[in-house]
């Protein structure tokens, strides 16, 4: 009996993970290249021929322009990196730009978390539930000791995914006000 809940437990918790396998670079190009293939062209597809060269704006025009949001991080984060011996031009590879991508990406990678954290507390809570009737049908006291063993493991289980739901909300809470303070439009996150 024990190992057919551990291998309902596990089948529960793989059918929830399975759809949270990763695409690759080649699998999401594909599934692009047939969408354009199927996709009725509405309208005049520009491509880099078709636009004019642009010159590179004067060294002076960069100075005067706004910056955006997340340019005067990464320019304060420029100069503190900046040796004596590195030109002032240099890019540094360390310095993240927090554009539309860099916010989408924290709240989309806080919200998948949250959603696993969701699907597996209830994955234990169904295998609490079934562990409780198991323990409810049982005559033999050394089964129902084994049981009751493994319903309070699962249920001390469940208590600690609870509190990463919680956590994950949390996170996704701040997420969102460390947005806000920095003044990213509502638009990014999504």
């Amino acid at each position: 009996m024990r190992t057919l809940v551990t291998c309902l437990a596990l089948s529960i918790t793989m059918s929830a993970l399975a759809p949270l396998r990763a695409q690759t670079l080649a699998e999401v190009a594909k599934q692009e290249e047939e969408r354009r293939k199927n996709a009725k062209s509405s309208g005049k597809v520009y491509t880099n021929d078709n636009l004019k060269p642009v010159a590179d704006p004067p060294p002076g025009a960069a100075a005067s322009a706004q910056p955006t949001p997340g340019a005067a991080d990464a320019a304060a984060t420029a100069d503190a990196n900046k040796d004596d011996n590195t030109p002032a031009t240099a890019a540094t590879p360390a310095a993240e730009v927090k554009d539309r991508a860099y916010w989408s990406k924290r709240m989309n990678a806080a919200r998948e978390q949250l959603e696993r954290d969701r699907v597996l507390t209830e994955a234990l809570q169904s295998r609490v539930n079934a562990l409780t009737a198991d323990f409810t049908g049982r005559d033999d006291p050394a089964q129902r000791a084994r049981v009751a063993t493994e319903r309070d493991k699962a249920v001390a289980e469940l208590e600690r995914m609870k509190a990463s739901v919680l956590l994950g909300r949390k996170a996704i809470a701040d997420l969102e006000e460390e947005a806000r303070r920095a003044g990213v439009a509502p638009g990014w996150l999504r």
